[in-house]
């Protein structure tokens, strides 16, 4: 039996008719698009006058019919109005026209039969084309016909036209694409939508002592703790050494907020009477917005609070009159980055108080062309059918295109655009199966959106200026294997406003100062990640319509830090990669031992003898040799994005049985209560040791991509830094130099700067293989 032939899962570059003109040269030639332009009738009806009555009270229940061929929209109707005005838009794609005249019919609501009050007919030859940005076409008055074009009583209000989907109607108009769909809500799920991630903080408790605190055992020392909760999230300190009525902690809580802020900091002080039980001592309530913010390290003033406390008498609440008070600094840290993604894939490192922002270096525009070959989502009247949507994430910034329904080869064609503050950002583009049509999501015990895909685009991969228009595959493991859904196009451009202030950031830390000067632990920063991903979640879920819960977590890799067979031996092949290259060294070296070469060998001892002798040459010869490696390599460079790599991610090696550990639940769904516990404390150290050895293998992957041209400015940096550091070091005497590497090593911690130095922020910049991890 033969084998079916293997998935094509490459990367393709495609040739789209973008914004009407023409790629050339990876430029763009047309004024405005990264789209290819898309042709649509655009009718506006705007509002009627003098309509006549039509039912026994001489009044009208008006709506208009908007029909063109099979395709056929209606606004919503009014009661018992005359001079009805609804100003909506009906827009109709021009490449499923089938009919040469557009038919706009005026109707009374009725509960048997809808009465005709009056049409207008438009000849399509007629229609005048409107290319943006021209002046919006102003609507008319038409006089309403009956069906034997004899003019009725009634006017109507229209504007009729052919335009792209850049004219400004599009966005909130009707599509014919949604036909089949009926409803307020299904409708506006279905249009393209723009969201901003909420403002994220990060809440700081330090919470300092009590005093006068009142057990109600007066025989007893107390063992007191601080309970802290905002929201979902509840911390508390460790029970107080000192155990007096007078306890002190001095620790630290850290929450996330967000901004509108919704609930407030609810503290509690107890004491731990027995086991499982704990007596309340004092409780008080801080609304968040009065808070103090900090913008840098210097402590802000600390306060008392007065600790309220009910006691139950006949059966009712009284306050006590005599209150204990806690001593607290509370402040919201706007310096900080509020991690809310993963941190090989983040979209924006800026700190939360926009005070400390630096001006954007560029701009990112995002071209969301089409998908093809989509697989059957779901099933509709017996057969497959997929109504797909894209999501993108960049920054704070969310956007979502329209659904397309019942579509297996998509057409977006949608353009949105991003401030760019850091090159070394990943942008995010994920299609998704809309579940929610026809009150599916309600009908089907609250089915959940299907993922279909997702790509990843490092912003520092891609040269400024430069078109990029690629087919990408959409990749989805599942629990018996990887399957390609489909391929979507994509049109990427990054322009730079300032080309040397983006070669500086390659100096400068990659989050804000804070992260450096008060670092925040790495369980501190997994818990809060945690926390932030779930307000995020919660937040946009809450929007209208919503980005559902499931969307917003497989854009923010939720989950990714388990445990997975298939992940470690993909890391554990990483780092062996990286050695490869030393153990390629080792063994070359050994044949020049060996005399396997003679002639390389007699030029080896040659040189090694001239370097013994003018040891001063050693240091300019290596860095004029890798100046050369990386001038050599420049004609070899990357030209296309990194993309999913299923033999690295090795998601097409991987065993049933791992896959089957991956996808199980967490904690795990097996029987046995001691097989769970053993498994999930396996599952939980070998995550662990998986993201230590993933971190390994990113810090030698950026040793290679410093000549490989992946980043292409930090290659040019480098390759700079070699000529001129061959030049100077060819020019200086070898011990001036080796006297001035080890005073600057050895110097005094006065003179010791506590953020990293401009080598290591300019390492910690350059792009791993991470970005092609699945």
């Amino acid at each position: 039996m033969q084998r079916p032939p293997p998935e094509d899962f490459s990367l393709k570059e495609t040739r789209p008719h973008l914004g009407g003109g023409k790629v050339s040269g990876d430029k763009l030639t047309s004024t405005y698009d990264l789209v290819e332009q898309m042709q649509y009738l655009y009718v506006r009806v705007v509002k009627a006058k003098e309509l006549p009555g039509k039912d026994m009270t001489g009044s009208c229940d008006p709506y208009v019919e908007v029909k063109l061929g099979n395709y056929k929209g209606t606004t919503r109707h009014f009661e018992k109005k005359s001079n009805p005005e609804w100003n909506q838009v009906f827009a109709f794609s021009k490449d499923r026209i089938q009919a040469s005249f557009l038919e706009v019919t005026v109707k009374d609501k009725d509960f048997v039969k809808d009465d005709l009050i009056g049409r207008v007919v438009f000849d399509l030859n007629e229609v005048p084309k409107r290319v943006p940005p021209d002046s919006p076409l102003a609507p008319q008055w038409y006089r309403l016909e009956d069906r034997k074009d004899n003019k009725v009583k009634g006017e109507l209000m229209l504007a009729v036209w052919f335009g792209t989907q850049a004219d400004e109607a599009f966005p909130e108009a009707w599509h014919s694409d949604a036909a089949t769909v009926s409803g307020t809500d299904a409708l506006a799920n279905i249009r393209s939508k723009v969201y901003l991630s909420p403002k994220l903080w990060y809440l700081r408790v330090n919470v300092i002592e009590a005093q006068d605190l009142i057990p109600s055992d007066k025989g007893r020392y107390p063992e007191v703790y601080v309970k802290a909760i905002v929201g979902n999230q509840a911390l508390r300190t460790r029970v107080s050494q000192s155990r007096t009525i007078n306890p002190m902690w001095n620790e630290d809580l850290m929450f996330v907020a967000a901004e509108p802020f919704e609930e407030p900091l609810i503290l509690s002080v107890e004491d731990r009477v027995a086991p499982n039980k704990d007596e309340v001592l004092g409780r008080c309530a801080i609304p968040l917005q009065y808070l103090d913010r900090r913008f840098d390290h210097r402590p802000v003033n600390s306060r008392w609070y007065n600790l309220e406390k009910h006691i139950m008498v006949d059966g009712e609440k009284k306050e006590t009159k005599f209150a204990s008070r806690i001593h607290m600094r509370i402040c919201l840290e706007g310096g900080y980055h509020v991690l809310d993604e993963s941190t090989h894939y983040s979209s924006d490192l800026r700190p939360t108080a926009k005070q400390l922002w630096k001006p954007n270096i560029g701009v990112l525009e995002l071209g969301i062309l089409n998908a093809t070959g989509l697989m059957p989502m779901k099933a509709k009247e017996g057969r497959g059918t997929t109504d797909a949507y894209c999501v993108a994430k960049y920054g704070q910034k969310w956007i979502r295109t329209r659904t397309i329904i019942d579509s297996f080869t998509p057409r977006w064609n949608e353009q949105y655009t991003w401030e760019v503050f850091d090159p070394c950002t990943v942008l995010t583009v994920g299609v998704f199966d809309n579940c929610h049509l026809h009150g599916g999501g309600e009908k089907n015990g609250g089915a959940k959106d299907s993922r279909i895909g997702k790509v990843r685009i490092r912003l520092s991969t891609l040269e400024t200026d430069r078109v990029y228009t690629h087919s990408y595959p959409l990749l989805v493991l599942h629990p018996n294997g990887v399957k390609k859904m489909g391929e979507i196009h994509l049109a990427v451009r990054f322009t730079c406003s300032s080309l040397l202030n983006m070669m500086y950031l390659y100096s400068v830390p990659l989050l804000p100062k804070m992260h450096y000067i008060h670092p925040l632990t790495v369980s501190q920063l997994d818990n809060l990640r945690h926390q932030a991903t779930q307000i995020v979640s919660m937040r946009l879920t809450r929007a209208e319509p919503p980005l559902r819960k499931e969307v917003v977590e497989y854009m923010l890799d939720v989950g990714s830090h388990m445990w997975s067979m298939r992940r470690s031996k993909a890391n554990f092949f990483r780092i062996m990669g990286v050695l490869s290259g030393l153990i390629a060294v080792g063994k070359w070296f050994e044949q020049i031992c060996n005399w396997k070469n003679p002639i390389t060998t007699v030029l080896i001892h040659l040189l090694f003898i001239i370097l013994v002798l003018y040891p001063e040459l050693i240091l300019p010869t290596i860095f004029l040799y890798l100046f050369l490696i990386g001038v050599w390599y420049y004609r070899w460079r990357p030209r296309h994005p990194p993309h999913m790599d299923t033999r690295l991610s090795h998601a097409d090696s991987a065993h049933p049985d791992e896959l089957d550990e991956e996808f199980d639940t967490f904690p795990t769904s097996r029987p046995s209560d001691i097989v769970r516990m053993r498994y999930d404390r396996l599952r939980s150290i070998a995550g662990r040791i998986q993201t230590v050895v993933g971190d390994l293998a990113t810090q030698g992957e950026r040793l290679q991509s410093l000549l490989s041209w992946r980043d292409p400015r930090a290659t040019a940096i480098f390759v700079l830094f070699c000529l001129i550091a061959a030049i100077v070091l060819y020019v200086t005497p070898f011990q001036v130099v080796a006297l001035l590497i080890g005073i600057y090593v050895l110097r005094h911690p006065r003179f010791r700067y506590r953020l990293p130095s401009v080598p290591l922020n300019f390492f910690r910049r350059l792009p791993a293989r991470t970005d092609c991890m699945l």
